[in-house]
């Protein structure tokens, strides 16, 4: 195994900074155990949501399953909502393209490397949902830590250490099997395993050494993560050797398939629903922990007004998280709610009758099944007009979209990048900016309109094409 923690891209750690990556990496060893020498065997369990591409989940077993021929293996870890929902849209893409995509997420195993992942995802979800509630606390280490900290070359040589108690997994990985990593760690860990084309996907605009993965190639959805990766700007005091051409690959951005075959088609209702007065259809997604829950339940009161008028039918996609549903109905004991709790079916059901039907009112969906969760937004953002969401994965999907305050200084790129691409507004960080916003979106429809064409001039562009663009670049494709 290459020791990635040294030197990264050419450029040589300091010996301390070494030392504290080879003492985490040894903290987790002693608190975990050393499964260096297991040897896990793998099979594969259906997706029930994902069978209509026909994704298949990587489990430990008491035997060996054989991969598919045709197999692409997509590399997550449940973190929030977003690196599943950009690890769906690689399967799917990969599907479209041929392809039988299979899911692993690392954090799932009673593994070593899975239980550093969960233990470093909970002090993450813990410091999120802490900056929400103490402006003290973001402004001095939130904001500066996801902002900058996360930049520093030297983050990244911690991690790769760390990342090597991932290998165990992989034993019984083909190393040439196409692998795309939605999230750093299971790049790392997939080549310290050998693996030989793997995709490192980097969901944010705003470069971070946290996302590099040296021996992947890294798929980019933006120009301007391109040139932060190109040069490593920033990522140290001193000037950095950036990285070669070959390994960094401007993509496109990272949407499914199935989002995009219609995308014309969905953009024509949406204009005929605008331009003939039926209430606009706005969509909001609660995140995981329901950080900003404040400001969200403003917007939906804010809204509400609108709602009783029929000029808005809202639509709230609670995840998985249905006491921040008990949360908002407990603050707003007036709501009025259609409830699609783990009702996938009924679900799926009411979204087929209204994409050219009518819909009102207020529409609640949680379901206590991550994977239903996650896609219920994918369902809906079709047959919606709007998106309220913050800049961070969501921000550059192929819907009109306005930004709440974002969580975490790097999603603050995100919503820059949709404001000058032309298919999101500014990013509104408190309740009366985001009040006013709103009232100017639903009496200023031509907004949103414009909002639509900018999304298919984009579309002719290839600019949604990163998901195609990743599965190519594993295949070995050009």
């Amino acid at each position: 195994m290459t020791d990635r923690t040294k030197v990264i891209f050419g450029n040589v750690m300091d010996e301390s900074t070494v030392r504290a990556a080879e003492k985490s990496k040894a903290k987790y060893i002693k608190k975990y155990g050393d499964d260096s020498e297991a040897h896990y065997k793998l099979a594969f369990e259906p997706i029930d949501t994902l069978d209509f591409i026909g994704a298949k989940n990587i489990v430990f077993s008491d035997h060996n399953e054989a991969f598919d021929e045709k197999a692409l293996i997509v590399g997550n870890i449940r973190m929030g909502f977003g690196h599943y929902r950009i690890s769906i849209a690689m399967a799917s893409c990969a599907a479209a393209l041929g392809y039988k995509p299979y899911w692993l997420d690392l954090a799932s195993f009673d593994a070593t490397g899975s239980k550093m992942i969960r233990e470093q995802n909970d002090l993450y979800s813990l410091a999120s949902r802490i900056s929400q509630k103490s402006v003290l606390f973001n402004k001095l280490v939130w904001e500066p830590m996801n902002r900058d900290g996360f930049k520093k070359i030297s983050y990244n040589a911690k991690d790769q250490k760390n990342s090597e108690l991932l290998v165990p997994i992989f034993e019984n990985i083909p190393k040439d099997i196409p692998y795309i990593a939605t999230h750093v760690w299971p790049a790392q860990g997939a080549v310290h395993a050998g693996l030989t084309h793997v995709v490192n996907a980097i969901p944010d605009n705003w470069p971070m050494a946290l996302h590099l993965s040296e021996g992947a190639i890294h798929a980019v959805q933006t120009p301007y993560a391109y040139l932060g990766y190109k040069t490593l700007g920033g990522f140290d005091k001193k000037p950095l050797k950036g990285m070669p051409a070959e390994v960094l690959k401007e993509v496109g951005c990272f949407i499914d398939h199935e989002l995009l075959v219609n995308l014309e088609e969905d953009n024509r209702l949406r204009r005929e629903r605008l331009t003939q007065g039926k209430p606009m259809r706005i969509l909001m997604t609660v995140g995981g922990a329901g950080a900003g829950f404040d400001d969200f339940a403003a917007m939906v009161k804010h809204l509400l007004p609108y709602v009783r008028d029929k000029k808005v039918a809202l639509f709230i996609n609670f995840g998985d998280h249905k006491d921040v549903y008990e949360k908002l109905i407990a603050r707003i004991p007036d709501l009025d709610v259609k409830e699609y709790f783990d009702r996938y079916d009924d679900l799926l059901a009411m979204v087929k009758d209204i994409r050219e039907g009518e819909a009102e009112g207020v529409t609640a969906i949680c379901h206590e099944d991550i994977f239903r969760a996650v896609y219920s937004t994918n369902l809906l953002m079709p047959v919606t007009d709007l998106l309220i969401t913050k800049p961070s994965e969501l921000a550059y999907y192929p819907i009109p979209k306005v930004f709440m305050k974002h969580i975490g200084g790097h999603e603050v790129y995100g919503a820059i990048h949709g404001r000058e691409y032309g298919d999101s507004t500014d990013e509104y960080p408190d309740k009366k900016s985001m009040a006013e916003a709103l009232d100017r979106l639903i009496d200023d429809k031509e907004i949103i309109l414009h909002m639509i064409d900018r999304i298919e001039e984009l579309k002719k562009q290839g600019y949604y094409n990163g998901a195609y663009r990743c599965v190519e670049l594993a295949v070995g494709k050009k």
